[in-house]
């Protein structure tokens, strides 16, 4: 088991996992934490499995969010990823070309990597996983 970030030879490849709506953003076998913490104020959600072997990594979309907010998370994450010297692969499937120049503006309007705005507020609108309306 490898990652696609290992088979491309790339710090970040974004895509939609086969026969899912689960988006992906791959980083190499001992990707450093600089690039896993990024990817974590981005939005992504940090993922791991434990082998005899390595430890893999990997971070996906919000499982709440809908394709288009999926996609735009990724496509958003890219000029971070870019600025901070990382090269990134975003599959065409995944790419929203409408979201890329907004991105682009927030990265040289903010000084901290934060998510796009709709996978922001969806973070602050929905209740945590277990807890019941009273």
């Amino acid at each position: 088991m490898g990652s696609r970030a290992d088979d491309e030879g790339t710090d970040v490849t974004s895509y939609r996992k086969a026969l899912t709506d689960t988006v992906h953003a791959d980083t190499p076998t001992g990707a450093p934490e600089q690039l896993l913490t990024l990817l974590d104020r981005l939005g992504f959600e940090r993922q791991t499995l434990a082998t005899a072997g390595p430890v893999y990594i990997w971070h996906e979309a919000p499982g709440h969010l809908d394709e288009a907010a999926k996609n735009q998370l990724a496509t958003h994450a890219v000029p971070w990823l870019h600025k901070a010297g990382y090269m990134v692969h975003i599959t065409d499937d995944v790419w929203d070309s409408a979201a890329y120049p907004d991105a682009a503006t927030a990265m040289r309007n903010q000084n901290a990597p934060a998510p796009p705005p709709a996978v922001a507020a969806a973070r602050t609108t929905e209740r945590p996983p277990g807890t019941r309306r009273r």
